[in-house]
């Protein structure tokens, strides 16, 4: 036996320690998914059946709290005209929507005041939360419950804290500016709130892929799969993390992040713990993961809940470079909340919040990204040099791939029973093929920038990088 140069240890036993560390995570891994995945079929079971739009109107209308809807916006001409008029036709009681011009160096401030026959406006914030200077502040002559922020450029953390400084309702609610909500989103998301106001703190809603959709006037009039197979990928990814995911975490009490796409909050918890933070990219999960802290540290009872009827379209990447942007973004605010609030993790005062919630981002955020991506250079090579059991090999090769087309089916079964936002049978069979094709090259990938995202943390990288949008797929 050779032994191995910075350890002294043979090369047999090393492959087989390499072997066992990567069985051991990857089945943690699995096992919490396949326990997430229980949960989340649980909860689905015991969901009381979603109503009509105009019983839910009835039921609720009248003590629906209002609400405003924060727009933050940065170079969104191609998108924002049709955001906006998709918000405005909102079936909700009383609401309003505020557009935050975050230093756009295109066209979107011009369509807008072109769109929406913009005027100045004399409001002004109470200013609880500091952001970039204002330039200007317009309201609509023709959607009183209109309000646009031009502000210099400040990010998008900086541009949600201007536009909290302006809400005059208790509750915000946070939509992307290449999103579009369904007509009855606001209606079903703020059912939480109206039945125990005053322990619901934060409520996430649905996020689906709206690449391939048609869209007329603000609504998707078509529902389509993508026609490119990136974005049919990540059609899978979303409704994984939502309808599987989400649910699951909400209903055990450590949902760690609402999607700054389409979520709803208290605003006087979110000026509580002083906004969002400007220090990261990741700021839709550290605002949340502030709110579990400062609740529990104050000893105050509170609920974060998901609920997956209301559903928000969303744009999402179709280049690798657009992809790839995006979610080494994604991991270096994972790793950014978690080592702010490592403190938090597997302390008793704050429940299955630092246990479950803090310990699983440390596993498959942090942990599981490296273990797997070695796993996948090292084992083929111990094996073809005879230093691991084919049985061994092939244990993991049915744990990683097996437990990862399960998982994804499983999410495909939930949100066919809940949402249903899948009209064509043919269109179900593409995406369990997208299934099971997206475990064999894209979820590696999927790893590789999440180590990209870990190597960038490290060098302390700042910014967002260009996120290119395109226009919404027009009726005919």
């Amino acid at each position: 036996m050779n032994p191995l140069a910075p350890f002294g240890l043979p090369v047999d036993l090393l492959a087989s320690v390499v072997a066992v560390l990567v069985i051991l995570v990857s089945l943690a891994h699995n096992l919490i998914y396949f326990g997430l995945l229980a949960v989340a079929c649980g909860a689905m079971v015991r969901r009381p059946r979603a109503r009509a739009s105009r019983s839910l109107w009835n039921q609720v209308a009248d003590v629906a709290p209002s609400v405003t809807v924060l727009v933050p916006s940065f170079n969104e001409e191609a998108t924002i005209v049709e955001s906006v008029r998709s918000l405005l036709a909102l079936q909700y009681p009383t609401f309003e929507v505020v557009v935050v011009n975050d230093g756009s160096t295109d066209a979107t401030l011009a369509r807008l005041e072109a769109s929406f026959d913009l005027v100045p406006s004399d409001r002004t914030g109470d200013g609880a939360l500091a952001h970039a200077p204002l330039r200007g502040v317009f309201t609509s002559e023709r959607h009183p419950n209109l309000l646009v922020l031009d502000k210099a450029n400040g990010g998008k953390a900086d541009a949600l804290n201007a536009g909290i400084n302006v809400v005059q309702t208790r509750l915000l609610c946070t939509v992307d500016a290449d999103s579009l909500l369904e007509g009855d989103a606001l209606l079903r998301a703020i059912r939480p709130f109206v039945e125990d106001p005053e322990r619901v703190v934060g409520v996430g809603g649905t996020v689906r892929v709206a690449n391939g959709c048609v869209v007329k006037s603000g609504r998707v009039r078509e529902i389509r799969l993508p026609r490119r197979f990136l974005p049919l990928l990540q059609t899978v990814e979303y409704l994984r993390a939502f309808m599987m995911a989400r649910l699951a975490w909400g209903h055990v009490g450590a949902l760690m992040v609402v999607s700054g796409t389409f979520g709803l909050l208290r605003r006087d918890v979110v000026v509580e713990v002083g906004g969002y933070s400007l220090g990261t990219v990741g700021e839709d999960m550290e605002v949340i993961v502030k709110i579990h802290r400062h609740m529990r540290d104050q000893k105050r009872d509170y609920e974060i809940a998901y609920v997956p009827e209301p559903v928000c379209w969303t744009q999402v990447p179709e280049t690798l470079g657009g992809l790839a942007r995006q979610r080494i973004r994604w991991q270096r605010g994972a790793i950014e909340s978690f080592v702010w609030h490592r403190k938090m993790l597997m302390r008793p005062r704050y429940g299955v919040v630092g246990t479950l919630g803090l310990g699983h981002i440390l596993l498959a955020d942090i942990v599981a990204p490296l273990v797997e991506l070695l796993s996948y250079l090292l084992l083929p090579l111990f094996w073809m040099a005879g230093l691991i059991y084919w049985e061994f090999f092939a244990a993991w090769l049915a744990l990683t791939f097996g437990f990862g087309v399960f998982i994804s089916v499983g999410s495909l079964v939930l949100e066919e029973l809940e949402l249903k936002r899948v009209p064509r049978a043919a269109d179900l069979l593409l995406l369990a093929i997208a299934a099971i094709v997206e475990n064999f090259g894209y979820r590696q990938l999927n790893n590789f920038w999440r180590m990209v995202g870990h190597w960038r943390y490290l060098r302390r990288e700042k910014g967002w990088g260009v996120m290119r949008r395109l226009a919404f797929t027009p009726a005919v």
